[in-house]
């Protein structure tokens, strides 16, 4: 008898849990605020984001499991892609409200691109949402230079590569490449602590 009575206090109390979850999930959807983005092209989408200094992630990907949701007040938002000058602004975030942020990039056209005698850099990255810096300057996600038919060209010489991402251990090589070499960079970035993430991941 004692058993039985064991086994439905169990049940009582997981039925219990189970009813509570979703109504702790709506209350902590309305503390928070959701920041959602749009981008106007391809070069909108691929690019990085910073929030309050800290990568999240690109922006075609912040939704889902990967959406962003941010503590009521002011946050700073930094849009951030290969060759176009940074996208940035101050946004508010309201309890249990939603905004979206359209971005817009503009080339920047003091960048100087490699010329005929590149060399040719294809990473094989895992996460390969992680971000990608050569001689510190970002240059996009893993996967935009992975797979059958993407890579990045690179001036012959000497580059440091960082792959950096909140939550593994910054990956950190160099590379020196000859007129018209194919390198490639392969790695699984290692798991660690947020605060191991690289500076240029957590950005003034």
């Amino acid at each position: 008898m004692r058993v039985t009575q064991a086994v439905r206090f169990i049940v009582s109390v997981s039925v219990l849990v189970v009813l509570l979850w979703p109504s702790r999930i709506r209350a902590q959807n309305q503390v928070m605020g959701e920041l959602k983005f749009s981008g106007a092209s391809k070069t909108e989408n691929d690019a990085g984001v910073w929030i309050d200094g800290q990568y999240v992630g690109y922006l075609k990907e912040l939704k889902g499991d990967k959406k962003i949701m941010l503590l009521p007040g002011q946050h700073q938002v930094s849009v951030r892609q290969a060759g176009y000058k940074d996208f940035t602004l101050t946004v508010v975030a309201e309890p249990g409200q939603t905004q979206t942020v359209s971005v817009k990039t503009e080339k920047d056209t003091s960048v100087r691109y490699p010329d005929a005698n590149a060399a040719t850099l294809k990473l094989n990255i895992t996460p390969e949402r992680a971000a990608v810096f050569v001689d510190d300057a970002y240059i996009g996600h893993a996967s935009d230079f992975g797979w059958a038919f993407h890579s990045m060209s690179v001036t012959p010489g000497k580059h440091r590569v960082k792959i950096d991402l909140p939550g593994y251990r910054t990956f950190e090589t160099e590379i020196n490449v000859l007129p018209g070499q194919k390198a490639e960079i392969k790695t699984d970035l290692a798991k660690g602590s947020i605060e191991q993430a690289g500076p240029l991941v957590k950005q003034h």
